[in-house]
Protein backbone atom coordinates (compact mmCIF):
# COMPACT_ATOMS: atom_id res chain seq x y z
CA UNK A 1 0.00 0.00 0.00
CA UNK A 2 0.79 3.63 -0.89
CA UNK A 3 2.38 5.34 2.19
CA UNK A 4 0.44 8.83 3.44
CA UNK A 5 2.50 10.94 0.89
CA UNK A 6 -0.04 9.50 -1.43
CA UNK A 7 -2.76 9.86 0.39
CA UNK A 8 -5.52 12.86 -0.36
CA UNK A 9 -8.27 13.99 2.29
CA UNK A 10 -11.75 14.51 0.81
CA UNK A 11 -14.68 15.34 2.05
CA UNK A 12 -18.26 14.85 0.23
CA UNK A 13 -21.35 16.43 0.77
CA UNK A 14 -24.82 16.09 -1.05
CA UNK A 15 -23.01 13.88 -3.95
CA UNK A 16 -20.07 16.96 -4.17
CA UNK A 17 -16.39 16.15 -3.44
CA UNK A 18 -14.37 18.66 -2.39
CA UNK A 19 -10.66 18.98 -1.35
CA UNK A 20 -9.56 20.77 1.52
CA UNK A 21 -6.48 22.31 -0.20
CA UNK A 22 -5.08 21.67 -3.65
CA UNK A 23 -2.43 19.78 -3.73
CA UNK A 24 -0.51 21.80 -6.96
CA UNK A 25 -1.76 25.26 -6.09
CA UNK A 26 -3.17 25.35 -3.10
CA UNK A 27 -6.06 26.95 -3.47
CA UNK A 28 -8.60 26.23 -0.06
CA UNK A 29 -11.90 24.13 0.13
CA UNK A 30 -12.19 23.03 -4.07
CA UNK A 31 -14.93 21.63 -5.42
CA UNK A 32 -13.99 18.88 -7.70
CA UNK A 33 -15.62 18.40 -11.33
CA UNK A 34 -15.78 14.58 -10.07
CA UNK A 35 -18.91 12.30 -11.10
CA UNK A 36 -20.71 9.81 -9.16
CA UNK A 37 -19.62 7.04 -11.81
CA UNK A 38 -15.85 8.48 -10.87
CA UNK A 39 -16.26 8.54 -7.36
CA UNK A 40 -17.84 4.54 -7.42
CA UNK A 41 -15.07 3.60 -9.78
CA UNK A 42 -12.36 4.60 -7.07
CA UNK A 43 -14.08 2.97 -4.46
CA UNK A 44 -13.68 -0.17 -6.64
CA UNK A 45 -10.14 0.30 -6.96
CA UNK A 46 -10.61 1.57 -10.43
CA UNK A 47 -7.89 4.26 -11.64
CA UNK A 48 -9.50 7.02 -12.33
CA UNK A 49 -7.96 10.43 -13.15
CA UNK A 50 -9.19 14.19 -11.81
CA UNK A 51 -8.08 17.69 -12.84
CA UNK A 52 -8.29 19.94 -10.19
CA UNK A 53 -10.78 23.28 -11.40
CA UNK A 54 -8.68 25.90 -9.60
CA UNK A 55 -5.38 25.11 -11.35
CA UNK A 56 -5.51 22.14 -13.90
CA UNK A 57 -3.55 19.69 -11.96
CA UNK A 58 -4.03 15.98 -12.71
CA UNK A 59 -3.95 13.52 -10.14
CA UNK A 60 -4.44 9.48 -11.17
CA UNK A 61 -6.15 8.08 -8.12
CA UNK A 62 -5.90 4.51 -7.48
CA UNK A 63 -8.45 4.02 -5.04
CA UNK A 64 -11.16 5.92 -2.72
CA UNK A 65 -11.67 5.01 1.05
CA UNK A 66 -14.04 6.61 3.45
CA UNK A 67 -11.26 9.76 3.83
CA UNK A 68 -9.14 9.09 1.54
CA UNK A 69 -7.91 9.37 -2.26
CA UNK A 70 -4.89 7.25 -2.77
CA UNK A 71 -2.54 8.89 -5.12
CA UNK A 72 -0.19 7.07 -7.85
CA UNK A 73 2.21 10.70 -7.19
CA UNK A 74 2.79 11.51 -4.10
CA UNK A 75 0.79 14.44 -3.45
CA UNK A 76 1.75 15.37 0.45
CA UNK A 77 5.15 15.46 2.10
CA UNK A 78 5.94 12.66 5.07
CA UNK A 79 6.30 13.80 8.56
Amino acid sequence: MSSFEHTLPYDRMMGDIYIPQCPFCHSENVLTPMTDRDYKQGCEEIKTRLVMPCCNGKLNIEKIDNDYFWTIEAVRKGH
